[in-house]
């Protein structure tokens, strides 16, 4: 039998809570996902001209490029990222409908 409190894994008694679709979550998360691929890329380019010093030559042209990709989606994941918030926020008072303040 399980601790009192706790609920068994196949348990489905908690609900989730719906939330509201937000147009942004689906790019939010790709561009984090994104900033976190060319980010490994870019530690794993970096261990590879340090450990194994190519001599190729196009390695010093394609070694810094997930960087650079990297500070892009950075940008990207943020902008996207405040917009993202920027829509959760409430209304403002002076932007509420005349509607809201009869009903109050």
């Amino acid at each position: 039998m399980s601790e009192p409190g706790r609920s068994l894994p196949s348990c489905r008694s908690r609900t989730r809570r719906p939330t509201a679709p937000n147009r942004f979550t689906g790019p939010v998360r790709w561009a984090g996902r994104l900033l976190c691929w060319n980010l490994a890329a870019g530690m794993a380019a970096a261990a590879a001209d340090l450990l194994l010093a190519p001599s190729a030559g196009w390695w010093p042209v394609l070694w810094p490029l997930p960087w650079y990709l990297t500070c892009a989606s950075l940008l990207a994941w943020a902008v996207l990222r405040a917009r993202e918030k920027a829509a959760h926020r409430p209304p403002d008072e002076e932007d509420l409908p005349g509607k809201w303040d009869t009903a109050a």
